[in-house]
């Protein structure tokens, strides 16, 4: 039978000790099952703890502990059941993946794939290589013939007494190593550890810039606010803005994004919207317009512009639509992304910035996420474009007037763009295209971190792996196009070593080459060429360091420091690819495919939208869903947008490499290089396998 504390009653804190014992209080509500101790004084001598001989209160005291020690191993039990289900559940999702044989080989339309072979060839002799070598250093190390002393003595005594064709060779390769590998390898390592150190600067810089912003209270304020006073002075006190919101085939959330524009609190006869479409769907340009429509109805002055020919892309949509006649009568332009969703009050925070200031050419907003919790790739995302904005465009911004637009949520004055050149369809990074040519004409740039844009994130590492091809391949393109116009121009000598040494080739070029070469190249080598030396504080220290730096505008994501750490170098494959590409302008480096999004809402704001104007919306969304009706009808649309999770081939190439490597320093017992080298090894190897981020079924 069960103590008498086990009861329902005894769950709120009941004292069960017997008299001789130390009295306990088990609170049986508590998930934790605490145990407190209670003075021998605070119980009454009536009481049953008062009551009964030492050794029964003793044995009693010790069946209790004993019960809570089992409470606590059945939960220890659980979480432990919960891991290894949690483990057989990503081997089963590995087995499917194999076993569906999917990989990034399998390109998408117009895709070229000449460079991912090349690169994932040279990837696949170097771990053949790799294999190779670390079977002959198993041997040698159970021959005795491992480093002891020196390796000089090692050579010239020990290998030299020894008998047999194998110590020949191997005698052979170490002496060739010593002479030949090791020497431009310790140059390169050093070349890398001195890159990587100028990055640190670099980051260290920009921190210390953000925290005397923030210490400072420094800020861009504008000389005078739209407010509910100006409404009522009229709408000439406020300027013509034209709304531009480019879009391709996004079915998920041109509606909801459409809604939150179409209802900025600003006079709607001196703002324009201008939907442009550049969807090859029917039935998605059929909805958008339909959308259009609605909100014609509803008396805002918005239109709608499809292009059968997509030029240019996003460059090319934008550029045609500021040929329209109408736009001569507007004085900024502000641009949305499909997926972004500004807050009413979004012209009457930005527009303001312009007043009495002539030579502010942008005016840009920071992102927000709806999902930024979504999964484990959109935390890691997060807490880069955290620092992105909150760092480096903020910083950028205050003290230089100067930093990369980002595409979207910005508003341009009109001039500037013209001034400029306009856009440019020359490569897949337009906004930073245009961000360069108006510096170089002497435009200022201000970055309001307090006001705020929501969108998405790719939630799929498919999706984000094909942006960040573009975000990494489009700066080399822009940098070789632009280098010389950069040299020629009027700018100070600061500005111009800022343009090419920081903003291109160090954060840029830089970057990413020495994240691939030095943590994926170079660190598994000088695990077989022991005789270069890269230091633990290269690969342990300095990283931690960084990647604590770069956590520190999204607190909440500390938890997830290592799987940060591991994942920037995971996806350096990607980006030294890229940047490859787009250095050398091959094939790749004019990819564009357009970042698949989910259509998440954020957080009710469209639902207010939409009970506010219930009646029309509802009358507005027949045509729609007789158009969904019929598309639901055709099986064919459907399982062309099928989605499935890939198997990528250079990541698992390297996390096979980098395991090797592994197991080689073993044998050296380089204790941080070998633990690094396994972490970073299995990182690769659930980024190869599509495991992180969204899992389809």
């Amino acid at each position: 039978m069960a103590p008498s504390w086990w009861g329902r009653d005894a769950r709120a804190n009941g004292v069960v000790s017997g008299g001789g014992g130390t009295p306990v209080v088990v609170k049986m509500e508590n998930p934790n099952w605490s145990i407190s101790e209670v003075a021998a004084s605070e119980v009454s001598p009536g009481s049953p703890a008062g009551a009964g001989g030492g050794k029964a209160g003793r044995g009693k005291n010790a069946r209790q502990i004993t019960w809570v020690l089992l409470l606590r191993a059945h939960r220890a039990a659980g979480r432990l059941t919960g891991a290894a289900s949690a483990a057989l559940a990503v081997a089963a999702a590995a087995r499917r993946r194999v076993a569906a044989g999917r990989t990034d080989s399998d390109a998408a339309p117009g895709e070229s794939t000449a460079l991912r072979t090349r690169f994932y060839g040279c990837i696949r002799v170097f771990l053949v290589l790799s294999l190779l070598l670390l079977a002959v250093e198993v041997a040698a190390y159970f021959q005795g013939w491992h480093l002891s002393v020196s390796l000089e003595e090692e050579v010239d005594a020990g290998l030299q007494a020894v008998d047999g064709l194998f110590a020949a060779a191997y005698a052979a390769w170490m002496r060739a190593r010593l002479d030949y590998l090791a020497p431009p390898l310790q140059f390169l390592t050093n070349a890398c550890v001195v890159l990587f150190l100028i990055q640190s600067v670099d980051r260290i810089v920009l921190c210390l810039g953000c925290f005397w912003i923030r210490l400072k209270g420094i800020k861009p304020v504008p000389l005078a606010a739209a407010d509910k006073e100006d409404v009522e002075a009229g709408p000439e006190d406020f300027p013509m803005v034209l709304v531009q919101m480019p879009m391709c085939n996004e079915r998920e959330v041109y509606q909801q994004s459409i809604g939150a524009v179409c209802s900025l609190d600003w006079p709607r006869s001196n703002f324009l919207v201008q939907v442009l479409d550049d969807s090859d769907d029917a039935t998605t340009s059929a909805l958008i317009k339909e959308e259009v429509e609605k909100w014609q109805r509803e008396g805002v002055r918005i239109v709608y512009r499809h292009r059968v020919i997509r030029d240019g892309y996003k460059a090319g949509n934008l550029k045609s639509a500021m040929n329209c006649s109408y736009v001569k009568d507007y004085e900024f332009v502000v641009i949305f992304d499909a997926d972004f969703q500004p807050q009413a009050d979004f012209l009457k925070r930005t527009v303001p910035h312009f007043k009495g200031k002539d030579d502010v050419g942008l005016v840009q907003a920071r992102w927000s996420f709806v999902n930024k919790d979504e999964n484990l790739l959109t935390r890691l995302q997060n807490i880069n474009l955290c620092f992105h904005f909150e760092v480096e465009q903020q910083v950028n911004g205050a003290f230089l007037n100067f930093f990369g637009f980002n595409g979207t949520a910005g508003v341009w004055r009109i001039k500037a763009l013209e001034e400029s050149g306009g856009w440019m369809e020359r490569t897949t990074v337009e906004d930073m295209d245009i961000a360069v040519r108006a510096h170089l004409k002497g435009w200022k740039f201000l970055f309001l971190n307090d006001v705020e844009c929501q969108c998405e994130l790719p939630e799929s590492y498919e999706a984000y792996r094909k942006q960040q091809h573009r975000w990494h391949s489009g700066p080399m393109q822009l940098f070789r196009l632009c280098f010389v116009d950069i040299i020629k121009s009027k700018i100070g000598f600061w500005k111009k070593f800022n343009l090419i040494f920081l903003f291109f080739l160090l954060r840029k070029l830089i970057l990413p080459f020495y994240s691939f070469t030095l943590f994926c190249v170079i660190l598994p080598m000088t695990m077989f060429v022991p005789e270069a030396e890269l230091p633990a504080w290269v690969v342990c220290y300095i990283p931690a360091t960084m990647s604590i730096l770069n956590i520190l505008p999204a607190p909440k994501s500390f938890p997830f420091i290592v799987p940060y750490l591991l994942f920037e170098n995971t996806m350096s494959v990607t980006k030294f690819n890229a940047m490859i590409s787009g250095l050398f302008q091959l094939g790749s480096a004019y990819e564009w495919v357009v970042t698949k999004k989910s259509g998440r809402s954020s957080e009710g704001d469209l639902l207010a939208l939409v009970e506010k104007h219930s009646k029309q919306q509802r009358v507005g969304s027949a045509p729609n869903l007789d158009a969904l009706t019929k598309e639901e009808s055709n099986p064919k649309k459907d399982t062309k947008k099928k989605k499935h999770n890939r198997i990528y081939r250079k990541e698992l190439a390297l996390s096979f490499l980098l395991l090797t490597a592994a197991a080689r320093s073993l044998l050296s017992a380089q204790g941080i290089h070998f633990y690094f080298l396994l972490f970073q090894g299995v990182s690769f190897l659930v980024v190869g396998l599509d495991l992180i981020g969204e899992q389809v079924d």
